[in-house]
Order: C-alpha cells, then structure tokens, then sequence
C-alpha cells in the first residue's frame, strides 16, 4: 500500500468531563502527519459563526486496532492564530513541566474504569445486584471477574503501541478494571493516557461494551472509580524528608487540587470505600484512607514516592500532573530561597 491512515484524536470541550474526539486522515506512506482541522462548534470547542479550529500533532503510535502502517495521531488543539485553544490544558502542562524541569518529575497514574453493556455494569444482572464487594478484586472466575477478554486486548494493544503501560487488575466492583501507565515525566504520562484510553473505547466498541469514567459509577456500598497519580522528584527518591515535604505541600492546595481532581470528586470521597472526605486531608503510611498514602516500602527504604489517591477516573491527567508539579516544585523553590 502507498497510503497511511492517521487517525487523529484530540480532547473536547464537553463539559463537566471531557471526551476524546477522532478522525481519519489518508496519508501518502511515509508523509509527516501535517496540522489539520475540524469543526470546534461540533465539539463544544467554538461557535457556529467562528468554528474552524487547528489540529497540532504532538504525540504518534501505531495504530494497533487498525495495523498495518497506520497510526493514531494525538494533537493539540489551536486556535486559527496558532494559539493554544481555552480547552488545550496541555499546553499549561507543558509550560509548568519546562518551568520545573530540574525537579525531574515523573508520574504514574492508576486508571480505573467500569465496563457498562446495557446500561449496567458487567457482570451486574438483570434486575438486583450481585453479591457484595469482596471477591472481586483481582480475582479469578467466571462468577467474580467480567470482561477480561477486553482488557487482556487493551493490555496487548497499548503495548504493542509503545505506551506505557505496565500493568492491568480487576478491581473492588463486577466490571471494574484498573490499568496502570508511567513512570515517566507528566506530560507523557497524560499523553500515554489519554492514548490508552482512546485504544480502550475504541475496542470496546467492537464489543459493543461502554467505557464509563464515572467516580461513582453504581450508588450504595459500591467503591469509586479514581485515577490515583504516584509521583516522585528526584530529590524524593532520595531522601524520605522530602517525601513527607511533598505531602504537606500538598495539604496546603487542597481546594485548588479537590475543585480540579475530576467532576463529582465528592461522591467519591466520602471518606468510605477506601477513600478520605473531600472536606479534610491526611497523609499517612500504608493509609488508603488518607488523601495522599505513602507506601510501606518508601518509609522502610527512607525515600521513593507518594500516591494522591483523589484523582477522579474522569479527571484531566494534564491539570491534575500540573497542579502537582506546582503545587510540589513551587514548595521546594520557596523552602531553597
């Protein structure tokens, strides 16, 4: 074949949470995938009297679903002046990132999702609920674990792609999936993620199944769905003191960080199922009740990393890397000068 076909995807403006957007474009083989446009008043990205917006691509894979030499293409979007657009958080991560590049950074972040076929969770039957949390995470079984086909596919496909992801496991409720990317700087790991959540619902279509990002995606003694974001700078993976700096550096942004962790944060933390309220922040080690948990083996070892459990599953990974970053890298500035 003489031709490539590039499938653009960008983020939208849909608002409380936003979606990935797609289109094909047929390259001559080999072609550098160029800027593009698209019609922003379709995607809640611009009026219908002004609706052309800029396609810039940042980010390339292989196209794993299709094969072949295709590729999916992740872009930016811009105004027509080349400017970032209102809704290109990417841009002001890239911008942050840069600004506290010697801090050396790096995420990763646990994406949790619910399979949904026919308006329910999978593994959920038709009326009633099935039997309580307990057997379900990580478990094995046709009666405690739903969906693996999809999973085990999405898994291939992301590695085959060269992303960054590392690891997959059912989670607390029927139809529950987590997936695992990083650790690398912040923007990647919000490309890498937003990448392996555009391959995950585009094969679930082929299964006729739904990709929901819901915090709270079944009401009653069901847990949430979050994306928990571990992250480390350099001088946290050596030194413990610094650790516990970063911990109380975020206790200091709560409100900045809660108001953009991801639309409905407050369903989900509760301050049940594995979660503290979003009115209140603790840190502690091995604690995943606290809003930032230290692991055991980070205290042991006296350096390593941190987890912010409040992420949301429908969160933004490029605002929630940068307000870390920020919130973080601006607390080391402060306490040198």
């Amino acid at each position: 074949m003489n031709y490539t076909m590039a499938e653009y995807i960008w983020v939208d403006g849909t608002k409380p949470s936003s979606q990935i957007r797609s289109k094909t474009k047929v390259l001559n083989k080999g072609e550098t995938p160029p800027i593009w446009g698209f019609d922003g008043s379709s995607t809640n990205q611009a009026t219908g009297n002004n609706s052309d917006c800029v396609l810039s691509p940042v980010f390339t894979v292989p196209d794993t679903i299709r094969g072949g030499d295709n590729i999916v293409v992740l872009c930016e979007v811009l105004n027509t002046d080349m400017s970032p657009h209102v809704t290109n958080t990417r841009s002001a991560c890239v911008e942050t990132a840069t600004k506290y590049l010697d801090e050396a950074m790096i995420f990763g972040l646990e994406q949790e999702y619910t399979l949904f076929k026919n308006g329910a969770p999978l593994g959920f039957p038709e009326t009633g609920f099935p039997s309580p949390q307990g057997a379900y995470y990580c478990g094995n079984g046709a009666s405690r674990v739903f969906g693996r086909k999809i999973v085990e596919e999405h898994l291939y496909r992301c590695l085959k792609a060269g992303l960054s992801v590392n690891g997959v496991n059912a989670e607390v409720m029927p139809g529950q999936w987590e997936f695992q990317v990083g650790a690398i700087s912040g923007v990647e790991v919000s490309d890498h993620l937003w990448m392996a959540r555009y391959f995950l619902e585009r094969l679930a279509e082929s299964y006729e199944v739904t990709v929901c990002y819901d915090p709270k995606p079944v009401e009653g003694d069901w847990n949430g769905a979050g994306c928990h974001a571990n992250f480390s700078t350099a001088t946290m993976r050596q030194d413990y003191t610094a650790c516990l700096n970063a911990a109380k550096a975020l206790a200091g942004n709560t409100t900045e960080h809660i108001n953009n962790y991801g639309e409905g944060i407050e369903k989900r933390l509760t301050g049940n199922h594995e979660t503290c309220s979003w009115k209140e922040f603790k840190y502690g080690v091995s604690d995943r009740t606290a809003s930032v948990r230290i692991p055991w083996q980070v205290a042991k070892n006296g350096c390593g990393y941190i987890e912010d459990r409040r992420p949301n599953a429908n969160c933004d990974p490029y605002v929630v890397t940068r307000l870390i970053t920020e919130t973080v890298c601006s607390n080391i500035t402060n306490t040198r000068s």
